[in-house]
């Protein structure tokens, strides 16, 4: 027996060594409850991939009984447009114009989530309070009138902002973000952003490690880079990998790209636009900052 206890804790040590080498890799999913399923960010249920963040098509699952409350509302007669007055666009519609229209609005702090195409409750709700904080019959539908006025109030989109590679709305950097060159890593918006002298050159999502291996906080500089590598220990690629701190290192995952925030890494920060991070390796060099935070 006392022998036994000898092997077990070797083995522990000789585990907790290859954990500070390169111990990233992706974490099965765990069944529901599961502990090791659960990620270090206390938003992980209000992911993307979590519960719907766009509006919700007829016959989906509404987000939320706050969003429900607002479909309801929307479809009440109060809501209801008048007939004489022509609508543009409205709940249920689905075209390129409704995405402008999604676009425009986020571009007014109105809208948070990524444009869809496809009007409503979210896209209702924005509408009606542009509507109520601007003089105009809040119906909540876009006519002649409200079209006019948010596309005065706007600019045309661009293309990203159309159809954005990053989900999650970027955080507002952390005061150590602010000066030179810095990977600022946010887990409140589960975003990095790619700065230089405060200034965001370029954003995109990521995820991190579960409760039982949690991604680190604080300040760290970009110890050493390498476009392809693959885990000691978990024998999983890492690509793009830009190590930090011990094992840990930013890199694209393709599990992440593939599960989204139903999975986790083992403390890697993970991303899952690979074109995104190909053209931030280019650019990011040996001893740049890499902040992370809540």
């Amino acid at each position: 027996m006392q022998r036994q206890r000898v092997i077990i804790r070797t083995i522990g040590v000789a585990t907790a060594v290859a954990l500070a080498a390169t111990a990233c890799g992706p974490q099965k999913t765990e069944p529901a409850g599961s502990a090791s399923s659960v990620s270090s960010s206390p938003t992980a249920g209000s992911s993307p991939e979590a519960s719907p963040s766009t509006d919700n098509k007829p016959g989906e699952a509404s987000a939320s009984p706050s969003a429900s409350a607002s479909a309801s509302a929307s479809a009440s007669p109060s809501a209801s447009p008048s007939p004489s007055v022509k609508q543009l666009m409205a709940n249920g519609d689905e075209n390129e114009q409704v995405r402008e229209l999604q676009a425009r609005l986020r571009q007014l702090k109105l809208m948070s989530v990524a444009p869809t195409g496809f009007y409503g409750s979210k896209t209702t709700t924005a509408v009606k309070s542009y509507q109520s904080k601007n003089g105009l019959n809040a119906t909540g539908s876009v006519d002649e009138a409200t079209w006019k006025k948010i596309q005065a109030a706007s600019k045309k989109p661009t293309a990203d902002e159309l159809r954005p590679s990053t989900v999650n709305e970027v955080d507002a950097p952390d005061p150590r973000c602010m000066q030179g060159r810095v990977m600022c890593i946010s887990k409140e918006s589960r975003t990095l952003a790619w700065m230089i002298d405060g200034k965001v050159v370029s954003t995109m999502d990521v995820r991190f490690g579960s409760e039982n291996t949690p991604t680190r906080e604080g300040v760290f500089n970009v110890g050493w880079k390498a476009k392809e590598w693959t885990s000691t220990l978990y024998h999983t690629p890492m690509p793009y990998a830009m190590f930090f701190s011990g094992g840990q290192a930013v890199h694209f995952s393709a599990d992440f790209a593939a599960r989204g925030y139903n999975g986790a890494s083992h403390g890697c920060v993970n991303v899952r636009d690979k074109g995104k991070l190909s053209a931030l390796f280019d650019q990011v060099q040996v001893g740049d900052k890499v902040v992370v935070y809540w």
